[in-house]
């Protein structure tokens, strides 16, 4: 039984001073030293995969020191009228085995990244999503919530390591859509668990988007809260599927040219995880 390091991080497609923020963004990952990273709200080129930004993340992590192998994996959710597409990433030390993008019930295009690694541990499915945003549509994120905890639990193989979802999932620990995916509460029935990394083994300040902080979240009105997740259905009895730390990370502000700059709008989380 090994440990799994799982980052999750909303990139914030190319807004604001990309270049700068992918700066900040290589520095982030190659302290944090994850082994998977998920990205929302990812710019791919279809007709130049170099320059779409999960690949752009990856060579910043090779650059920066990182695995000097990646592999990655996209989830379109919409195309832009000049034929960028814009969606899910998955970024892995490990091989992916089988990748694919699946439809939630929304009406602004949202999906979930699905995929399978080879990890030294064994199998380990791995999810990433992006819910509706919209501080008045919690009834449309508990749609996508049932959804998503439909999709894993139709997708379960035996044999294989606990599943991890994590994204940004644009409502705090109480709303209902993430107590449902928390075992807290049933929607239409039916209920699920999924262990939420950072309750329990956080540390640190909480807030993955924070006006008050981050001067690109600040571009908004709304209140400091804890949005982006990594989530596990576990531990199991044989203790997979443990959290044993979490944390944000990538929340460094700097200043250049009288400009405050951070990563993206939102911090990330890195969890790590017992497989």
């Amino acid at each position: 039984m090994g440990l799994v390091r799982i980052l999750t991080l909303n990139i914030w497609n190319r807004s604001g001073p990309w270049e700068h923020r992918l700066r900040l963004i290589r520095k982030g990952i190659a302290e944090a030293a994850p082994d998977i990273i998920g990205l929302q709200e990812v710019v791919h080129r279809p007709n130049i995969p170099s320059a779409s930004q999960e690949h752009e993340i990856a060579t910043a992590w090779k650059d920066a020191g990182g695995p000097a192998e990646l592999h990655t994996a996209f989830a379109p959710a919409w195309s832009y009228e000049g034929g960028d597409q814009f969606g899910n990433a998955v970024v892995s030390r490990f091989p992916i085995l089988e990748a694919r993008s699946l439809p939630l019930p929304t009406g602004d295009a949202r999906v979930v990244l699905a995929c399978r690694l080879d990890t030294p541990d064994g199998v380990l499915p791995v999810y990433v999503t992006h819910l509706s945003w919209r501080l008045d549509e919690g009834a449309v994120r508990e749609a996508q919530a049932l959804a998503v905890a439909g999709l894993i639990r139709d997708l379960e193989q035996p044999g294989e390591l606990p599943a991890i979802l994590m994204g940004d999932l644009n409502a705090g620990p109480d709303a209902t859509e993430i107590r449902f995916l928390r075992g807290l509460h049933a929607l239409e029935k039916t209920s699920t668990f999924f262990t939420d990394c950072f309750e329990r083994a956080g540390s640190g300040p909480p807030f993955t988007f924070d006006p008050d902080k981050n001067p690109h979240a600040a571009l908004t009105y709304e209140v400091p809260r804890r949005i982006d997740y990594v989530l596990v259905r576990g531990p199991r009895d044989d203790g997979r599927g443990m959290p044993v730390s979490a944390r944000v990370v990538l929340d460094e502000v700097v200043t250049e040219g009288g400009v405050s700059i951070a990563p993206s709008d939102h911090h990330g989380v890195l969890a790590e995880i017992r497989v």
